[in-house]
């Protein structure tokens, strides 16, 4: 049986190369467009590369000139929340404007089946705990907006034109490849595990947290990290539902557990052996005491359920690549 060819968007980031990875593990053809902006060409390793922007219409076109493609995944966003505060424009240009111009390559050349890599920012402040697909979005900064201006663009396509797609909202994405093969690495880094690592590997002085009279157990801020692997097995399964004639759907990835800031401080403490600095701090504005999601639908309807929802388990994994990458 012929491959299928499956053009993945921003492949050579950290959950797209891991999507590549389940991709050609299971029986798939992946193909990375990429501009490497963000992206790390030696996380392409499965699948041909190539080189372009989605803000480039022609390149588009010349890669489904290229190929015959039966789905496209599409993980090519800017995601800094505090830098789409401060320049809005880029935001709305790349994860909007950019977006549909792939949107509409693939409608001239009859590719009617998208995966799109959403989050949880689109709900903006929680009404209720967990929150599930049917929670009000109020997003509270333009990532999450341009990301509900997508969702909204793609739902709007799947009813005018022969087209269908499964939105996936993540929640907090954390760990990397049990394989060591690949990992999470950005610049600037943001996420809290790989911060607070580099504590634990000496490269920062301290870890800071912001908040300490939260209404939680410990009065720090809550969240629900997803294992990027489990993220990764919830887009071939939602791949696999939209070839056998799926209709559009959304869904939220996330563990439905949440751990608080201080308890992945000392997770890492035992997971690493390691003592560091912690200085507490004042609250960031805008940030929820807690964000918990409910994936019970992905679950009831696609069979999809997390892996590695231990603590220890996302952050062993996450330690392995971080020690390897800082040997080198």
């Amino acid at each position: 049986m012929k491959m299928k060819n499956i053009l993945v968007v921003g492949g050579a980031g950290y959950i797209g190369s891991h999507a590549c990875k389940e991709l050609f593990r299971q029986g798939y053809n992946p193909i990375v467009f990429d501009n490497l902006v963000y992206g790390h060409k030696n996380f392409i390793k499965w699948g041909e590369f190539l080189l372009g922007d989605l803000n480039n219409i022609d390149q588009i076109r010349l890669v489904f000139d290229k190929y015959k493609f039966d789905a496209v995944m599409h993980f090519a966003a800017f995601a800094y929340v505090g830098e789409s505060v401060k320049d809005p424009q880029k935001y709305y240009q790349n994860n909007v404007v950019a977006t549909l111009n792939l949107l509409n390559v693939m409608k001239e050349y009859n590719v009617n089946k998208f995966i799109f890599s959403s989050t949880c920012a689109t709900y903006g402040n929680p009404e209720y705990l967990p929150i599930d697909e049917k929670h009000p979005q109020n997003p509270i900064n333009p990532y999450g907006m341009s990301k509900l201006m997508v969702e909204n663009i793609l739902k709007d396509y799947s009813i005018a034109y022969d087209f269908r797609f499964v939105s996936l909202r993540y929640f907090n994405a954390s760990g990397c490849d049990v394989d060591g093969e690949i990992g999470e690495f950005h610049d600037p880094e943001t996420h809290l595990i790989p911060l607070i690592l580099d504590a634990a590997l000496g490269k920062r002085e301290s870890i800071k947290v912001f908040g300490t009279d939260y209404d939680t157990k410990d009065g720090s801020a809550v969240r629900d990290y997803i294992h990027v692997v489990d993220l990764a097995n919830a887009h071939i399964l939602a791949l696999t539902y939209l070839l056998e004639d799926g209709g559009s759907e959304i869904f939220n990835l996330g563990n439905g557990i949440g751990f608080s800031v201080n308890e992945v401080i000392e997770c890492v403490k035992n997971v690493t052996g390691s003592s560091f600095k912690v200085e507490y701090v004042g609250r960031r504005s805008g940030d929820p005491a807690v964000l918990i999601g409910s994936s019970e639908k992905i679950s009831s309807m696609l069979g999809w359920s997390p892996s590695y929802f231990k603590l220890d388990d996302i952050i062993s994994t996450a330690w392995e690549w971080h020690r390897k990458i800082n040997q080198k």
